[in-house]
């Protein structure tokens, strides 16, 4: 029953995959729509700039306020008590 169930699954996974690249049309992409007015396009170096370096530095400004405004006393780790020493 398992590999009938794993074939139905498979197929079904299959045909939504195809229907849904079917209906999607990128032809249309090329028409402009009614107040489309794009600019110009991105350099290579906008691209990086905007894409790559941007959230880098902003999770290194988060990462780092964290770091310094992290109050916490508690920076040891926990000395385990050994199971003979219960007295």
């Amino acid at each position: 029953m398992d590999k009938k169930n794993a074939l139905r699954a498979g197929a079904l996974a299959a045909g939504t995959t195809l229907m849904m690249l079917l209906m999607s049309s990128p032809a249309l992409a090329l028409t402009r729509d009614d107040g489309d007015d794009p600019g110009t396009g991105l350099s290579v170096i906008e691209t990086l700039g905007l894409f790559v370096i941007a959230p880098i530095g902003i999770f290194a400004i988060i990462a780092g306020l964290v770091m310094v405004l992290d109050r916490s006393s508690d920076r040891e780790p926990k000395v385990k008590a050994k199971a003979g020493a219960r007295a």
